[in-house]
């Protein structure tokens, strides 16, 4: 067992498209050193015939790192797995849960569920080519292979491999009739289903995915698996990943000082010709449910902000705005409590 995998308890951020870039993850990683990062899913076909650096490089502060591979052809993604290990991912991760249109056509993703020995294939392949943990993150099911049994068999037939990670989103994919979108939130959510496989496979290291918002939710399910994996909540309420840091007894950051942080990342990125925008998306919901959070979400989406000014700027409002509502608070707390 590596050092990531012996991370107890194991907490990451799941890969998400458009949204886990290397910009994020500098970001998320100042809220907690434990978090396991995911990039985005890269194609084998993406690194092995287009821009291999513009896919693969990350910020060494990144780490721990796992590269999420879509792919089916084993030499690919043995040849993919390689490079990672020689770039530096700590893990490398096959995607066998996305049921976008464009993936399945290149039977990609969650349409693998339906192949177990194919995908045991490509894992035994990449476990060869490479000396870091492989691991599977898959759905419980799909279309009409629905039930545990058959996910059982799936990860049984993996795991002679020597695979020994599965991370489970715990919803079904209908890769007939249901778009990306509506695969993330109308298929209902079964989480005993990764609780007993845990409980039946008990040497394997099972992760549960799938409508995790808060550090009680995160707290619950760890007494049935081994780790958990945030998707939305993560990018919408980062200051999560801080609050999910008691599991380790850390100290929450201050969120003024994670941007102090984050300012010469951003002035470095923005000389390297990344505009504004681009970054500034990925901090909108660093004040998510405090005081003056909209007005800093309107100040730097958009387009409005264009200059660090404009970023220092939205600080020293919210800054302001938060001072007040305190100062309310302090001034009313007798009218308050009475009340």
């Amino acid at each position: 067992m590596t050092a990531l995998q012996s991370l107890q308890p194991r907490i990451s951020v799941a890969p998400m498209m458009d949204w886990t870039t290397r910009d994020y993850r500098f970001f998320a990683r100042l809220f907690n050193p434990n978090i396991i990062m995911y990039t985005e899913m890269v194609t084998t076909g993406a690194i092995i015939h287009g821009d291999a650096k513009r896919h693969l490089d990350f910020n060494h502060q990144e780490h721990p790192i796992v590269l999420q591979l879509g792919g089916s052809n084993p030499q690919d993604l043995a040849t993919c797995s390689k490079m990672a290990q020689d770039w530096g991912y700590d893990e490398v991760n096959l995607n066998v849960g996305c049921p976008s249109d464009r993936v399945q056509n290149n039977k990609i993703g969650a349409c693998l569920m339906a192949e177990p020995d194919l995908v045991a294939e490509c894992i035994a392949e990449m476990r060869n080519a490479v000396d870091i943990p492989v691991t599977v993150k898959h759905r419980i099911g799909i279309d009409d292979m629905q039930t545990y049994e058959e996910m059982l068999h799936f990860v049984d037939t993996v795991a002679k491999t020597g695979c020994n990670n599965f991370i489970v989103h715990a919803r079904i994919a209908l890769l007939q009739g249901l778009s990306p979108k509506e695969n993330r939130d109308v298929p209902p959510l079964r989480y005993e289903d990764v609780y007993r496989l845990k409980q039946e496979r008990p040497n394997l290291l099972i992760e549960i995915n799938g409508g995790i918002k808060t550090l009680a939710e995160t707290q619950e399910h760890l007494k049935h698996v081994d780790g958990v994996m945030i998707g939305r909540e993560a990018y919408h309420n980062p200051y999560l990943l801080a609050e999910l840091g008691q599991l380790w007894n850390l100290e929450a950051p201050d969120r003024f000082d994670i941007m102090a942080q984050m300012m010469p990342y951003i002035a470095k990125r923005m000389q390297e010709g990344a505009p504004l925008s681009i970054i500034s998306r990925h901090i909108l919901g660093l004040f998510q449910n405090l005081p003056g959070a909209r007005k800093w979400r309107q100040a730097l989406s958009g387009g409005n902000a264009k200059t660090l000014k404009d970023v220092e700027t939205a600080l020293i409002n919210i800054q302001e705005a938060m001072q007040r509502t305190e100062d309310y608070l302090k001034e009313n707390q007798g009218d308050l409590v009475s009340n």
